[in-house]
């Protein structure tokens, strides 16, 4: 794809958007998303940006993607192998875009490495409340958009291209599975083999309190055999069966996505005959995201239950725990406890995440450069008698107690005093006042927490 494509592109949205910003408030109109919040239906304008999905340039010698922001990372990862170079960091669903990542918060098994997916950012386009589209870097002019845009969630500019760092890959990843039934143990190893630095990937499972583990991968330019986990083998069963393993490299980097995580139990695609039939093209995040939306879109759930009410089946309410958070390495294991205790869902996914450059700060997501944290992702429902959140909330408070940070692209209950504090309010205001002063877009509270 050619820049001058791009910029036709940019001078017909421009168009676009003055037009629509006469109708109130503007949201997108894409392909994908992987939100999880539940809203009340808001008049919003909405922009088509469907057309920015393209590769525009890899430069080999630098190591650089230029590319659209509703490009995904699967077209992205299937263009810069090509060149034997990846992202780095790729989050673990292909339907994921870069701009998602960027504005929301990205992370995966190399972010021990390279922190989340906007540190390794070089530069942004983003189109502004006003019809601007502005070219932001960390020394510009508008470097303060440039750190304040990741976790903004498109509330102060949506991004219509990056420039992003990439990293040499080779062929095939060799994974080593070690197993731990101690979780003070468990978490001392991951930050020695973070500290150490001897491995390309680190992640983790947590089954039950005596089956956890750290997943090491490593690139490699030959394997011994190589594993399949596209079709009828799961990966994440695979962790408890096999010391070591090896995928292609563009294998390990989606071994979630044909089950997205576990998830996939949910559409009854981890049963045999359901699998074979269907699995060629239900195992994939692209099929769940759009039954995810067919189910929002004709309410499907609460047909069947008000079906169930009917014939006299009982139904049993269920609050959805779908969140991922991130805690200082010296609090996991208490949030750990806490979490098997009150909440019990399992299986908990894992991953350390350390910044990346320590000359860097991002307002709305800040971390702590001398700390490792563990991200903690869960996503199922617990059976409940209790007010709507209750367990959502008591999760947001054990947060926030040990010194955590969460992720908002689920479904939040924070108070409105609490949330800016927790995701500075002060800078972030000031940053709406400058890019959005007409109030074109949510702000962030609006479109993370409130549901009307």
């Amino acid at each position: 794809m050619s820049s001058q494509s791009y910029d036709l592109k940019k001078s017909s949205l421009i168009k676009e958007f003055n037009e629509k910003k006469k109708e109130g408030i503007i949201a997108l109109d894409k392909k994908t998303s992987n939100l999880f919040r539940t809203r009340e239906n808001i008049k919003k304008a909405r922009l088509n940006v469907k057309n920015f999905n393209e590769v525009i340039a890899i430069d080999k010698e630098k190591s650089v993607a230029e590319v659209e922001g509703m490009t995904t990372f699967e077209t992205l990862v299937n263009e810069t192998l090509k060149y034997n170079l990846l992202p780095c960091v790729v989050p673990q669903l292909k339907m994921i875009t870069i701009g998602g990542a960027i504005s929301g918060i990205g992370i995966e098994a190399s972010s021990y490495r390279y922190g989340l997916v906007h540190e390794t950012v070089l530069e942004m386009e983003v189109l502004l409340g006003d019809g601007r589209i502005v070219k932001c870097t960390p020394e510009n002019e508008f470097k303060d958009l440039f750190f304040g845009i990741p976790n903004s969630y498109g509330t102060l500019g949506y991004i219509l291209k990056a420039k992003i760092k990439l990293v040499k890959a080779n062929k095939f990843v060799e994974i080593i599975h070690k197993r731990y039934d101690n979780s003070e143990n468990y978490f001392k190893d991951i930050e020695t083999f973070c500290e150490k630095k001897e491995y390309d990937f680190i992640d983790g499972v947590f089954f039950n309190e005596k089956e956890m583990y750290i997943s090491l991968g490593k690139f490699v330019e030959n394997a011994p055999y190589i594993s399949d986990y596209k079709y009828m083998k799961i990966y994440y069963k695979s962790i408890k069966k096999n010391k070591k393993d090896y995928l292609t490299t563009i294998d390990y980097i989606w071994r979630w996505d044909p089950d997205w995580f576990w998830t996939s139990k949910f559409f009854f695609m981890q049963n045999f005959i359901p699998r074979l039939f269907f699995g060629k093209f239900m195992l994939n995040s692209k099929a769940y995201i759009k039954l995810k939306k067919y189910n929002e879109k004709y309410k499907l759930t609460k047909k069947i239950s008000s079906i169930n009410s009917i014939i006299g089946i009982k139904n049993t309410e269920k609050e959805p725990i779908i969140q991922d958070v991130g805690i200082p390495i010296e609090n996991c294991a208490k949030f750990l406890d806490f979490f098997n205790h009150e909440i019990k869902i399992k299986p908990v996914w894992m991953c350390p995440t350390k910044i990346y450059n320590k000359n860097n700060n991002f307002p709305l997501f800040d971390l702590d450069p001398k700390i490792l944290y563990i991200d903690f992702g869960f996503w199922d429902s617990v059976k409940t008698e209790k007010e709507k959140g209750y367990y959502n909330k008591m999760i947001e408070k054990i947060v926030e107690k040990l010194k955590g940070k969460k992720s908002l692209y689920s479904d939040s209950f924070y108070e409105k005093n609490d949330f800016w504090i927790i995701y500075n309010g002060k800078i972030y205001h000031k940053l709406k006042k400058k890019y959005d002063p007409g109030r074109v877009f949510l702000d962030l509270y609006e479109k993370t927490v409130l549901r009307k």
